[in-house]
């Protein structure tokens, strides 16, 4: 019980949620740029019903706990840092890119790397060290100079939601009413195709997930009042944690791991069972320097963009949206087209291959 009220139990917590999070994602192949090349590309949107069914549940589930008491989400960076518009943008687009350029996020690098893909470790490493230092190295002087003063606050201070302008239209919070509506419109777009209703594995995934991000508010939450210490209120990101782990490893500060570093840890041992588990460990290294190249520059996009965009896509795209963040669509959005580029970019020769049909390429 002691264990349980220490500051041990936060990465703890982690590491469980994590696990969870690895393993029904390696298992059912949970990967939002493969959703998205098989979408544009395989005209199947399985992969994609699957994402967004995440996002709903986190979303539905969040505001749920929300309501009840269970979760505190008002100190989340979400909602009380201004809203960084241009580094949602601009760090989307990059991030996106950069996505494009590995073939999967950074969450998906961590499920890759449970399978013993050597290319996944070089662009988490990659990922870390860029996301340091656009937090509080070289390339967050650009931040600080570019970005940051192209934000602004929404009046009002409901903080930056998009639930802000009709709380302050009807003087009523409309934050989980209006968080239910959208969960279900999404709820509806998912299912109501037929052949995702009847891929198990795809719905599975996804509603773990999203159970995962809703849970990691409720566990960050109650340590936030048990801990005589700080601690970030959080659900799930892939990227500033990613450089945190890396520091815990390489450093020793006195600094105990956050609830991100054990997701991290939890997500790499949840992916590495399920890969042993089906027989499905094959160690895999980069071909050529060519795609060591290719992979560095895009784990430098990512945890650049990552940074000034301030999430992933499950950071922003399931973690921040879950608590109605302003920036969640922006980036989102920004994202996907940097990937859409990205891969333009990759099919076609030129970054302007995007505007081309979807999934009609010269080379074929």
């Amino acid at each position: 019980m002691a264990f349980l009220q220490s500051a041990w139990a936060l990465p703890a917590a982690g590491i469980g949620v994590g696990c969870l999070m690895g393993f029904f994602a390696r298992r059912h192949h949970f990967c939002t740029m493969s959703a998205l090349e098989r979408f544009w590309f395989a005209n199947d949107a399985n992969g994609l019903r699957s994402w967004v069914l995440a996002g709903a549940i986190a979303l539905a589930a969040t505001q749920i706990l929300v309501s009840t008491g269970l979760a505190d989400v008002k100190q989340s960076f979400y909602l009380i840092e201004p809203l960084h518009l241009a580094g949602a943008i601009l760090g989307g687009l990059a991030f996106g890119v950069g996505m494009a350029l590995v073939g999967t996020c950074g969450f998906g690098a961590i499920v890759r790397l449970g399978g013993g893909n050597l290319r996944a470790l070089v662009v988490l490493t990659g990922i870390g060290l860029s996301a340091i230092a656009a937090q509080r190295g070289i390339t967050g002087h650009f931040r600080v100079a570019f970005l940051d003063p192209l934000s602004f606050t929404f009046p009002g201070g409901d903080g930056q939601s998009l639930a802000a302008p009709f709380n302050a239209f009807t003087g009523m919070d409309m934050t989980a009413p209006l968080g239910l509506l959208i969960s279900a419109i999404l709820f509806w777009w998912v299912f109501r195709n037929a052949n995702f209703r009847k891929d198990q594995g795809k719905i599975i995934a996804g509603a773990a997930i999203g159970l995962s991000i809703a849970a990691g508010w409720v566990i960050t939450s109650f340590y936030a009042r048990v801990l005589f210490q700080p601690v970030q209120v959080e659900a799930g990101s892939f990227v500033m944690p990613v450089g945190d782990t890396i520091m815990q490893i390489i450093t020793v500060t006195g600094v105990i791991p956050d609830y991100g570093v054990g997701l991290v840890i939890g997500v790499s041992f949840g992916a590495a069972f399920a890969a042993w588990k089906a027989d499905d460990i094959r160690w895999e290294a980069c071909d050529d320097a060519r795609e060591l190249g290719r992979h560095l520059l895009g784990a430098f996009l990512m945890g650049t963009g990552g940074v000034y965009a301030l999430g992933c896509t499950i950071g922003e795209g399931v973690s921040a949206f879950s608590v109605l963040a302003a920036t969640a669509p922006i980036a989102i959005l920004s994202i996907v087209l940097g990937a859409r580029i990205g891969l333009g970019f990759l099919i076609e020769g030129s970054p302007l291959g995007f505007l081309l049909p979807l999934g009609l390429s010269r080379k074929n």
